[in-house]
C-alpha cells in the first residue's frame, strides 16, 4: 500500500469506536448510518489496507470489439492507411462492421492507427504575367450598388454596376444596369 488516505483513517477510528461503545453510538457520533459501519467491520482485518477503496472498474465490457472486428479493422487499415475516419468507417460497414463511428475512432486511437494528415504543400505564387498590348486581358466585375449611394429620381431602385479594367493601360470603364442578366452583360461588353 503506497498511501494512507484520510478516509481510511476515518474508517479505522469509526470501527474502533464502534467496537468500544457500540454501532449505534458510533453512527451518531460519526454522523453516518449503521449499515455503513457493519459493511466496514466485515471487511476490516486489522490492517489499514483492508479499509482502502476497491477498484470500481467493471469486470467485463459486454460491448467491446470482438477479435474478428479488431482483425477486420487492422487488415482494412493496411490497405487504407490515409483514408479519413468516415470514409474508412463506410468501407468497414460494407464488409460487415456494425459499430458506430465514435467506437471506431476510440479503437483507432487506442491502437495508434489514426490517419496522419499530410502537411499542406508550400504555396508558391506564380509570377505575374505582364500584358504586352491593350485589351490582352480585361478584368470584369459586377456589384450591387448600395441604396445609400443612390440619390435623386433613381432612389428606391436597384442597380448593378458593371466594371471593366484593362490590365495593360489600367483604363477603367463602368456602367449601371437595372438587372444582372446575360443580356445586360452582352450590352456592357458591346459598349466597352
Amino acid at each position: 500500500m503506497k498511501t494512507i488516505t484520510q478516509t481510511m483513517l476515518f474508517r479505522q477510528s469509526l470501527i474502533k469506536y464502534s467496537q468500544k461503545y457500540g454501532v449505534t453510538k458510533a453512527a451518531i457520533k460519526y454522523k453516518t448510518n449503521r449499515q455503513y459501519i457493519y459493511r466496514w467491520q466485515k471487511r476490516y482485518d486489522g490492517t489499514l489496507k483492508s479499509l482502502s477503496d476497491r477498484s470500481r472498474r467493471p469486470h467485463s465490457h459486454p460491448n467491446q470489439h470482438t477479435p474478428e472486428e479488431l482483425k477486420l479493422i487492422a487488415d482494412m487499415r493496411k490497405h487504407n492507411m490515409n483514408a479519413g475516419l468516415v470514409v474508412f468507417w463506410v468501407k468497414l460497414m460494407q464488409r460487415g462492421y456494425a459499430r458506430s463511428v465514435t467506437g471506431l475512432y476510440r479503437i483507432l486511437v487506442k491502437q495508434g492507427q489514426m490517419a496522419v494528415k499530410p502537411p499542406n504543400p508550400k504555396y508558391i505564387p506564380k509570377p505575374y504575367e505582364k500584358m504586352l498590348y491593350p485589351g490582352q486581358r480585361v478584368q470584369i466585375d459586377v456589384k450591387v450598388v448600395p441604396t445609400a449611394c443612390i440619390v435623386g429620381d433613381a432612389q428606391g431602385q436597384k442597380f448593378y454596376q458593371y466594371t471593366a479594367i484593362d490590365e495593360y493601360s489600367r483604363f477603367r470603364y463602368l456602367e449601371a444596369f437595372e438587372e444582372q442578366s446575360s443580356y445586360s452583360s452582352a450590352v456592357f461588353v458591346e459598349h466597352l
